[in-house]
């Protein structure tokens, strides 16, 4: 019969990576400052009029479906998260 591997089975801890420190820390500031990067951009080609149009109106429950048509909704909103308007 086959038996179950164990550690024992694997003396070795696996080699290190070599990533420095430093390289970590400064690839999240590089991912944060895409996404403000990413962010000013879509305030820039678009406006603000369409976040404040929806912070204005009164909130509506989530089953709400505004058209009627539930794919188009989930598409609209795709859009609005990724910064698309159109």
């Amino acid at each position: 019969m086959g038996h179950a591997c164990t550690p024992a089975d694997f003396p070795r801890s696996p080699a290190p990576n070599g990533e420095h420190p430093v390289t970590a820390v400064l690839a999240v500031v590089a991912i944060v400052a895409a996404v403000l990067l990413i962010a000013w951009a879509r305030i820039e080609v678009h406006g603000t009029a369409d976040l404040e149009a929806l912070v204005e109106d009164e909130p509506q429950s989530s089953s709400t479906i505004l058209n009627g048509n539930a794919a188009e909704n989930e598409a609209a909103s795709s859009r609005w998260a990724t910064g698309f308007s159109h």
